[in-house]
């Protein structure tokens, strides 16, 4: 029976309690967030039984370190801030951790501070392995479920010649019912700020960066068809070459990227925003006020972008690999897509960040996953099982394949 601390408990953190809650690998959850009432009110209404509450502070790091010596394995929930140093915290208190997001800043456009980032890092690697820990971040729903998708379809294929891969969540059509056409599942102001980040693709064998201001230019946006919705827009979503040594496909891919989908129209309308200098974090002065005009977006439309009661978001994941297999040319899909549960209430988003998040810290802990230091979803985690434990959830991997053209068009399915 093993103790499990998570620090966070925000939109994923609380559909993160409900599966731990289910795990008869889990005796205990420890719980820690700042709003430890709001976390006790939950925690009664949903009647769980393994749940312990603690008030958080993240900056407090001596308090956070206590709770990691009591636990099995710290999972991370916590603003994307946070995700190095709780990271390197977990390590130096010999706990093994999972998180859903990055450990480094993806929007870090400053060579020399990327570079450090990178070199901390690697040094906590190599401690991480010298103590016997594992640290495995990215592993939510994107990125997430898209790494492993990844790992699967370049294993499916004898060379990889190009490969794409699309992370997103948006409004059924019945429920995106405002201009936008987009609704909330994620913490917006990070959404937002990601919305001004830069981002790298390959190209003919070329890195190509992508300015933040330019992310959503004509240029740079194309169209994917989701079958049985509809066509999308597709726009960069950060570093997609990052992964091709990950993935060891580095000496035969030429075409790589990452992509988020949206509506159509959602592209055109962020360009001029973003362009206007809307998502600027510089202040403006207002009179005798002064506003960060990314600030003033966020409140504006926060309370304007909710789901009702009966309303589905939709999280749908595309990994689209393009190589050889026994000599012939061939195309592999591998496709999720997932909506809202309303007899929980737990959104599509939240399901697919969460429930990935657990079963990887379960597979840490089952042994499924042995290896020490920081591991990538991407090639790390054992498809097979992972796929399984998503299917127990209710989520739906699906698998396609076909003969591949060299030159066939990046978006069709």
């Amino acid at each position: 029976m093993n103790t499990v601390l998570v620090l966070g408990v925000g939109l994923q953190g609380k559909t993160l309690l409900y599966d731990l809650e289910q795990s008869p690998l889990i005796s205990t959850i420890v719980a820690a967030d700042q709003d430890i009432e709001g976390l006790r009110h939950y925690v009664s209404d949903m009647g769980f039984n393994k749940v312990q509450q603690e008030e958080l502070d993240a900056r407090n790091e001596d308090h956070i370190a206590s709770l990691m010596k009591t636990a099995d394995i710290v999972i991370e929930m916590l603003p994307g801030v946070f995700s190095l140093p709780m990271a390197k915290l977990a390590v130096e208190n010999n706990v093994s951790l999972v998180n859903a997001m990055y450990l480094v800043n993806l929007g870090e456009t400053d060579a020399a501070r990327r570079s450090a980032e990178e070199a901390k890092v690697m040094q906590l690697h190599k401690e991480a392995q010298t103590r016997g820990v594992a640290v495995l971040p990215e592993m939510g729903m994107d990125p997430g479920i898209d790494l492993v998708l990844c790992g699967q379809a370049v294993r499916d294929l004898d060379e990889v010649h190009e490969l794409y891969s699309y992370g997103s969540g948006f409004p059924e059509p019945e429920a995106a019912n405002n201009p936008l056409k987009y609704k909330i599942t994620w913490a917006f102001d990070s959404v937002l700020k990601s919305y001004k980040r830069p981002g790298w693709i390959l190209k003919d064998g070329q890195v190509v960066g992508i300015p933040a201001r330019e992310i959503f230019s004509k240029a740079h946006v194309h169209t994917v068809d989701v079958p049985g919705l509809g066509h999308f827009e597709a726009f960069v979503n950060g570093d997609a070459t990052k992964y091709a040594k990950t993935l060891g496909i580095e000496e035969t891919v030429r075409t790589m990227g990452r992509f988020v989908l949206r509506w159509e129209g959602h592209c055109a309308f962020w360009d001029k925003m973003v362009k206007m200098g809307f998502l600027d974090e510089g202040p403006v002065s207002v009179g005798a006020f002064s506003v960060v005009p990314r600030k003033f977006v966020y409140h504006l439309l926060e309370s304007q972008l909710q789901y009702g009661p009966g309303e589905k978001d939709i999280a749908h994941l595309r990994v689209d690999a393009r190589g050889v297999k026994d000599g012939e040319r061939k195309r592999v899909i591998y496709q999720v897509l997932d909506r809202r549960d309303l007899d929980t209430g737990f959104t599509a988003m939240t399901r697919t960040v969460a429930f990935s998040a657990s079963i990887g810290a379960q597979m840490i802990l089952r042994g499924d996953i042995k290896k020490k230091g920081i591991l990538s979803p991407a090639v790390d985690v054992p498809f097979s099982i992972f796929r399984m434990e998503l299917e127990k959830r209710g989520i739906q991997v699906e698998l396609s394949e076909e003969p591949w053209t060299p030159g066939s068009s990046i978006g069709s399915c």
